[in-house]
């Protein structure tokens, strides 16, 4: 005799089973509409006027002082600055510029007189500044080889350094028009009859000497094509150490650029007037650029250079300014002022 038990989805029993899942179900639905909808907790401030006015001249306030204290620290920077390719040039070929540049028979020997007119502290900084020079022209930036700068040899690709990538059938090392048309203008310094050091040592990325060029890479076969560009390089000395040729090697991103020569690591004194002997060798004049040699001091926001501060000086006088209007318009017509808050 077959005994049927009690049924749970009948009468009271499913009635009550019902409504005791109906909460729990009102609650899955809601967390995932809130997740579906993204209707979650955020804040959302009102943009009242007094809150926007407020605001604008609270950032006015603080980039203010901060731009006048880039300005004061880009003043504080002492530079001498000083064009020398026109005045190295004789006077008889100064209209022949390119002939003279081209015509090794000629001296390119020059002496150049600077007078300091603040007390510079060490380190001061040695630059040389081309003007009208894009180093970053599409082919010219593309012709190098970084795999064959790191490991020599070793890749023999140079397809990417036309027209400066092979020699007798050898890869040139370095190859590619950037490095071919190295700086090669040179710089000693005189302080009355004694000699100022420049230390050319550590002026280049260290991430660039130590990942970027190789250790035992040599420039056997540099400049000795029929075709010689700028500068030359010690065979002898591997390219990580050749930090004139890495400084020269990252390239500018505007015409007018400075790139670090060297340091001068003693003091130098109010009204020393520094003798500057350079060897004017490299040719701007065929595409009518202009060289400056530049000796500077730094701050703690590094070289002179007015564009930070006079951006936030400017943007805060611009919010103050706004927030002024706005205040005008708020205490003239709240109605208008409301519309035009953000």
């Amino acid at each position: 005799m077959d005994v049927e038990g009690p049924s749970i989805l009948s009468g009271n029993g499913a009635q009550s089973v019902e409504s005791r899942s109906r909460p729990v179900r009102r609650h899955l639905d809601d967390a995932v509409y809130q997740f579906t909808q993204q209707n979650l907790p955020a804040c959302k401030p009102v943009l009242t006027p007094a809150w926007v006015i407020s605001m604008f001249f609270l950032i006015g306030v603080i980039f203010i002082p901060i731009g006048l204290l880039c300005l004061y620290a880009s003043e504080s920077v002492i530079e001498i600055v000083d064009r020398y390719d026109i005045d190295c040039v004789p006077d008889n070929l100064k209209s022949q510029k390119v002939a003279y540049i081209k015509d090794n028979s000629v001296s390119k020997n020059c002496t150049r007189y600077l007078k300091v007119p603040q007390n510079m502290k060490a380190p001061i900084y040695i630059y040389y500044q081309l003007d009208n020079y894009y180093q970053n022209h599409r082919r010219y930036v593309k012709s190098r080889s970084d795999k064959q700068l790191l490991h020599g040899l070793q890749y023999n690709d140079t397809s990417s350094c036309n027209p400066e990538g092979e020699n007798n059938g050898l890869p040139i090392v370095p190859c590619g028009l950037i490095a071919w048309s190295l700086f090669n203008d040179t710089y000693s310094f005189f302080n009355g009859a004694d000699a100022i050091k420049v230390n050319r040592k550590n002026i280049a990325w260290r991430s660039d000497r130590e990942h970027k060029y190789g250790k035992d890479v040599y420039p056997f076969n540099f400049q000795s094509g029929p075709l010689i560009g700028g500068a030359t390089l010690d065979p002898n000395i591997p390219l990580s150490d050749q930090e004139n040729l890495i400084v020269w090697m990252r390239t500018a991103a505007l015409p007018t650029f400075r790139k670090l020569y060297g340091k001068i690591e003693v003091d130098l004194e109010e009204g020393d007037l520094i003798m500057v002997n350079l060897v004017n060798n490299y040719n701007t004049y065929s595409f009518g650029g202009r060289k400056k040699l530049v000796l500077s001091t730094t701050s703690w926001l590094g070289g002179r250079n007015n564009f930070l501060g006079m951006s936030y000086v400017t943007v805060g006088s611009s919010f103050i300014f706004l927030a002024f209007v706005f205040l005008l318009l708020h205490v003239k017509n709240p109605r208008l002022a409301a519309f035009l808050r953000p």
